[in-house]
């Protein structure tokens, strides 16, 4: 079910307290969803896990009525007290949790998602049964300074060879839309280009339509 509902999901937005300059979350939140996004992303590394629920629960009160799934990053406590979508966990998160523990760790977390830097571990993910998986960063990013960008050359890799639904992120703009969907992705995940947008709901919406 849950793989099933993110294959609906094309525009990955985020609620990234390292771009929010102070603004209001909840209506950060709103305007992601006007703009279209199909799914947001709390991420919020700074921060004590009690800050981090609370920045969710302000999250989750508006997205879930415009049924807008919430997913958290890296604390999956933190998800399950909220009673969000889901989590996402880095590949050190991952490794973190004990194969043999995952089943339990995760067991009430309806959508599992899990960043990936290379073919071998988006087959890995794939083969492991999270739900989606992120692939990146495509291009250089200050979301992820001093990391590497992975290119194009994996969104194509990943889009032949793994059936779990991807989203390409890292770096990806309006300007570069184009050659992230030529490689074959067809769901991205957007941080800065539209968090750090004039007009959230009008940036997002741009993205959506070219989805």
């Amino acid at each position: 079910m849950a793989r099933a509902r993110i294959a609906h999901c094309h525009l990955y937005g985020f609620v990234d307290t390292a771009y929010m300059r102070g603004r209001d979350p909840r209506e950060v939140t709103r305007q992601l969803v006007a703009g279209g996004v199909d799914l947001i992303q709390v991420r919020a590394k700074d921060y004590t896990h009690e800050q981090r629920v609370e920045l969710g629960l302000a999250v989750v009160a508006e997205a879930y009525p415009h049924q807008v799934p919430v997913i958290i990053n890296d604390d999956v406590a933190a998800a399950l007290e909220i009673g969000a979508d889901g989590v996402h966990l880095g590949q050190e998160d991952w490794a973190a949790i004990p194969p043999d523990e995952r089943p339990n760790t995760l067991a009430s977390v309806r959508i599992v998602g899990l960043s990936t830097h290379s073919l071998a571990q988006a087959q890995a993910a794939e083969q492991a049964g999270v739900d989606y998986i992120g692939v990146g960063p495509v291009f250089a990013t200050g979301t992820k300074p001093g990391v590497a960008p992975v290119g194009l050359a994996l969104v194509r890799a990943v889009s032949a060879q793994v059936q779990v639904p991807f989203f390409a992120i890292g770096g990806i703009t309006l300007a570069n839309l184009d050659q992230v969907k030529t490689a074959g992705a067809t769901r991205v995940a957007v941080v800065s280009a539209i968090l750090n947008a004039k007009n959230i709901i009008a940036a997002a919406a741009e993205f959506k339509r070219h989805l």
